[in-house]
């Protein structure tokens, strides 16, 4: 793994091939593996790069100051594609939909194309009952590390407010050991996501931030999954009407994470995307 300093501490990222910058986030309590199945099937010629946020499943711990709230989250990713130096990067969102937001802010004067994958938009942050149980867990003492431990446990990750409703398959044990071992053993990585989960929302700016992306002139695809009980099949839909040029377009037989569900159907719909519309805005 590589990183690259911010301002809230040091921000580690894979990153393969080269050419026009692809950056594939990734939601809470996960990492970077998120795509492990999906990018050996994108196009060649692009330079593909996971970062591994602070949302829970990061091993480097952030300062102790760090604004690790949504608002802070949504710098760091603005500050991640300037410490990288990207340009016309092409970015990804799949679960956590804060990096929908840097359009609100002003910060997404790197961002040239964007692909929406099923995530949080609008009002439901945290999104439907696995949120829901995270936010709980983080208020109570010891919460976060039961919570880990029970997403170890096959059946137990199967019910509906676990990950029940994340994935239509099961996620395999190995990756979930990997989510889930800094926030068991490192009490600075329970901390940092704690300071997430606990942060401050406001519902009507999120919906208000949610709608700026109308002002986002490049080439967006949706890719959403209607299947999912989690992030609503009319959020993405709607999403698509707000981006002035957005293409829309189902995963079927997936839940939120697609990209574990269905890489093949998620690999095939990114690299019409990236192969057939230009990198720079006008």
């Amino acid at each position: 793994m590589r990183s690259v300093d911010v301002s809230a501490g040091v921000i580690e990222y894979d990153e393969v091939g080269s050419g026009t910058p692809v950056v594939l986030l990734h939601g809470l309590l996960m990492d970077h593996r998120l795509w492990d199945a999906v990018l050996p099937l994108l196009p060649a010629g692009f330079r593909y790069i996971r970062p591994v946020l602070p949302l829970g499943s990061h091993r480097r711990p952030m300062r102790s100051d760090a604004d690790l709230s949504l608002q802070g989250q949504i710098r760091i990713v603005a500050e991640l594609l300037e410490a990288l130096d990207l340009e016309d990067v092409t970015l990804v969102h799949s679960d956590w939909g804060g990096g929908l937001f840097l359009t609100a802010r002003g910060l997404d004067d790197r961002v040239a194309r964007q692909v929406v994958l099923t995530c949080e938009a609008f009002d439901n942050f945290p999104p439907g009952l696995p949120g829901r149980m995270v936010v709980i867990a983080s208020r109570l003492p010891g919460g976060l590390a039961l919570a880990a431990r029970q997403l170890r446990i096959g059946w137990l990750r199967r019910l509906p407010m676990l990950y029940g409703q994340m994935t239509r398959r099961p996620v395999p044990d190995e990756l979930m050991r990997h989510w889930t071992e800094p926030v068991l053993r490192n009490a600075d990585i329970r901390r940092d996501l704690r300071a997430y989960c606990t942060g401050p929302l406001d519902r009507a700016a999120l919906v208000r931030d949610t709608r700026a992306v109308r002002q986002f002139r490049g080439d967006v695809l949706v890719l959403w999954s209607p299947e999912n009980r989690v992030m609503p099949a009319a959020h993405g839909r709607e999403l698509a009407d707000l981006f002035p040029r957005a293409r829309y377009a189902d995963v079927p037989d997936a839940y939120v994470l697609s990209p574990l569900d269905a890489p093949r159907a998620v690999a095939r719909e990114m690299g019409r995307f990236l192969t057939s519309t230009r990198a720079r805005t006008e």
